[in-house]
């Protein structure tokens, strides 16, 4: 019963079988091999953009902050939600690799950004050489409180940044989960909204380590193959690395896998919503529930055997709050997450309440 991370769980069959078959014989190295060239048009297909450029790396980290680079000057402003991972869970990377670019958090419930927020933000931002200028928004999608973005609110969002001159990345950690959840095309929630770059993650979702940065718009991608090698993330072996992200397309397998995240979550969230005393702190849409427990019940999950996370939040609706005598935590389902595994939690949380 491991709720902790979608990143506590191993690699799925069919990536792993790929990985092992692209190891056989010798292919030319950093990127040059036959398996990487053939991603540019795997991603184009995709997302139904003929100029798209494409740049696998090993982490997300590394797409995030290598993207932000391309938008950012060093002088510049990166806006994001206040609790975005960009901003509180990479150690510094963006401005490390921006040399000197800063993040700035913004409100919004459910680590959402609000739009009026964002609005109001850049309208009142002082335009003088003494301040830093905002160069770029960036969204988690999903957020870090599990909360999709819809395209219209994706279009709303990088309206009001290309018009005041920002562009838009999207931290697409979870981009399965928030695709699958939505329904829709991978297009309609990114270039068709007006999304510049986006951190394409497979990790979280059933491979070893691959992501990739997903350019929409070629003056930025212009960059990039210098910045991804000056930054250590040109692997040398880098067939391994496009043989995950052949597999994970492959039959829609990385929407196979966020779907079955999604369903454990929903059907973890609606059990414990049933248990008297628990409340959702917002409804689950992706593959993370926060509910917010009695003391003594997540005392007892724990006991119990149950592995999940306390949790942190500024961004909890208007009117709730944590009370005493309450916990508030956060647990992340997986592609590997079974039903079984749900309804023992679901069990014995009914068990402890």
């Amino acid at each position: 019963m491991n709720f902790a991370s979608d990143n506590v769980t191993g690699a799925s069959a069919p990536i792993l079988d790929a990985v092992v078959r692209a190891n056989a014989g010798a292919m030319p190295a950093y990127g040059a091999d036959p398996l990487t060239a053939a991603l540019q048009a795997r991603f184009r297909a995709l997302f139904q953009h003929p100029d798209l450029v494409v740049f696998p790396v090993a982490t997300g980290t590394a797409a995030n902050a290598i993207a932000l680079a391309a938008m950012v000057p060093p002088f510049g402003l990166c806006l994001c939600h206040e609790e975005a991972h960009v901003m509180g869970d990479e150690c510094g990377a963006p401005e490390f690799y921006t040399h000197g670019a800063k993040l700035a958090g913004l409100p919004g419930t459910g680590a959402k950004i609000d739009p009026a927020a964002f609005d109001a933000t850049l309208s009142a931002m002082p335009r003088h050489v003494k301040q830093m200028p905002a160069r770029a928004l960036t969204l988690s999608q999903a957020t870090e409180g599990g909360l999709v973005y819809r395209p219209d609110e994706v279009a709303r969002l990088a309206e009001g940044a290309h018009r005041h001159g920002l562009a838009v990345h999207m931290d697409g950690a979870r981009f399965a989960n928030a695709v699958a959840a939505l329904g829709c095309p991978p297009a309609d929630v990114t270039w068709r909204a007006g999304v510049d770059i986006l951190s394409f993650g497979a990790s979280k979702n059933g491979a070893l380590a691959a992501e990739a940065i997903v350019v929409f718009r070629p003056d930025l991608a212009e960059t990039i193959e210098y910045r991804r090698k000056r930054a250590g993330h040109l692997l040398s072996k880098g067939r391994l690395l496009a043989a995950q992200l052949h597999a994970y397309l492959d039959d829609d397998h990385w929407l196979a896998n966020a779907a079955t995240a999604n369903r454990m979550a929903a059907r973890l969230g609606r059990g414990l919503a049933e248990i008297p005393g628990v409340r959702l702190a917002w409804p689950v849409e992706a593959n993370e529930v926060f509910p917010i427990l009695p003391a003594h019940l997540e005392r007892s999950l724990k006991e119990g055997g149950a592995t999940f996370y306390g949790w942190h939040s500024t961004s909890l609706p208007p009117g709730e709050a944590v009370r005493e005598g309450e916990v508030f935590a956060r647990l992340i389902t997986a592609f590997s997450t079974t039903q079984a595994e749900v309804d023992a939690f679901l069990d014995l949380a009914r068990a402890c309440a």
